[in-house]
Parts: C-alpha cells; structure tokens; sequence
C-alpha cells in the first residue's frame, strides 16, 4: 500500500445532508448535494431583509422573528452548477405555501411575519442581523441584543459550512438527559457519524485538519462553531428549551461542532467515507 494511504485516517461517515435555501427558514434534507464556489449549492443564498432597519431576518433575534422556523424553504427543482438558481417553494406556517417566483411572495410572508420584508439575494454589501443573547452564565452578554456583521456579500453567519457528529450529541444528551439534542436543532449541513462509538466532542480535535469526504470534496476545518439562542427555539415536535443553551455553554465552551471552508469543489453523497488527510 503506497505511504500516503497509510496516513489517511477514516473518521466517519456522512449519515445527513442538509441544505437551507433561504436564511433562518427550514431547509431541505437531500440524498447528496455539490460543494461549489465555497459552499453547497444554494444554501442560503436568499434571505428576508427587514425594509425598516436594512438587516437580515434572522431568528438570531427571536423576538423580533419569532416564527421564522415556522417557515420551511425548498428548490422547485434541483439547483445546477452554470444554471441559474431554481424559484423556492416556501411553506407558511398555516401550511399554504408560495414561490418566489409569484410577484406578491414579499407581501404575504410580510404580513404573516408582521414586519415589512423583501426578499433578498446574497451580493448585499456589509450585511448585517441582531442577535438576542438570553441570561446563561458564561455568555458573553445576558439579556441583550447586538448587531452582528456576516461576511461580506454572503448570508452566512460566520463561515459557509458547518459539521457536526452524532457523537457530541449524544455527549450533550448524556450531560442534560432531558434535552432533545437532535441534529436539526443545530441546522448543520453535514452530519457525520463517527467510526468509534464513543460519545465525545470529537470534531473539536479537527480543527487545522483537512477532511476528504467521499472520492472529490476536500474541506478545510477552521473553527469551533459557538452557538447562540437558536439552539433553544421551538421547531416543529421539538420544543422550546434554554437547557440545551445552558448544557453546551457549560459543557463545551458554547461550541457545538465545527465550520469549514471549501478546498476542492465535488459531490458529497449520503454515506461517502470521511477521512483525515495527512
């Protein structure tokens, strides 16, 4: 066997894929998804713009968004790479659902919202959203919002893709038994689930690492990924609960798996092998 498959180390397997076509709105599971031009294919490429204060909607900010999750946004068809992006299915709370494509999508999503919104394509110089910070020991602020910088042109909050294992959260769940630490509460693109089955924050060791997902996709992992109110809100059957907020500030530094950044575009499908690259 040639030296430099010797040093490749087998973490995981990717076990979900999540896509979210608009900012803060419920996203879209998918079977595999191409990693292009920094992230996956349009996600969060759209965003709700509050037309009185110029930011993003976000539900960073629940009580000026409480029902954002509320909202569940999904491509017409699948994007492709060189095409133009397909209009979004947007479902609305009551269930009925619109395009963005149809010429009244900003007036009825702003009269359920009850705030003025238009709809808002990435390429937006010096974004910007508000987020609330509720009273948990170790926050860097208690009861308070702030305004928070995204990077610029993009709909991102800090970086363009986020990790997670199945393994921290079953740590979280062992720490607070009675949190529901399940993967969408988290919003995650990838979901990996190790080859050890211990449960550990095991993501956080990656961090400088190079990953290899599946035969194409390279990422790089840069940070912890440090987590905020909306870990906390309700969403669908999941309820709402300032415990797992208090359980991941305390446990792991307010860090819940880990951001990356696109080295070598590909397709990563559901089951693709992870590994470390030497």
């Amino acid at each position: 066997m040639p030296a430099q498959q010797k040093d490749i180390h087998m973490i995981g397997s990717v076990v979900n894929l999540w896509r979210y076509p608009i900012k803060s709105m419920m996203g879209e599971e998918l079977n595999a998804v191409e990693l292009v031009e920094g992230s996956l294919l349009g996600d969060r490429r759209y965003a709700l713009r509050d037309t009185e204060t110029g930011k993003i909607a976000s539900a960073k900010n629940p009580r000026k968004w409480p029902g954002l999750f509320d909202f569940r946004a999904t491509f017409l068809e699948p994007p492709h790479i060189n095409g133009d992006l397909p209009a979004i299915r947007v479902t609305l709370p009551n269930g009925q659902s619109i395009t963005t494509e149809q010429a009244q999508f900003n007036d009825v999503v702003s009269q359920t919202l009850g705030r003025r919104i238009e709809l808002a394509s990435t390429g937006i110089q010096a974004p910007a959203l508000e987020e609330y910070w509720p009273t948990v020991d170790g926050l860097t602020y208690n009861d308070t919002v702030t305004d928070e910088a995204m990077p610029e042109q993009t709909f991102f909050d800090l970086a363009p893709i986020y990790l997670l294992t199945t393994a921290t959260l079953d740590r979280f769940h062992e720490f607070y038994p009675q949190g529901r630490f399940e993967a969408r509460r988290f919003r995650p693109n990838i979901v990996i689930q190790p080859t050890s089955d211990t449960s550990d924050f095991v993501e956080n060791a990656w961090v400088g690492q190079t990953l290899a997902i599946g035969p194409e996709v390279r990422l790089r992992i840069t940070d912890p990924c440090p987590r905020c109110v909306m870990t906390t809100l309700p969403q669908g059957d999941l309820p709402q609960d300032l415990g797992i907020l208090r359980t991941i500030v305390k446990h792991n530094n307010a860090h819940v798996g880990v951001y990356a950044t696109l080295i070598q575009p590909g397709t990563v499908h559901r089951g693709d092998s992870i590994s470390i690259l030497p």
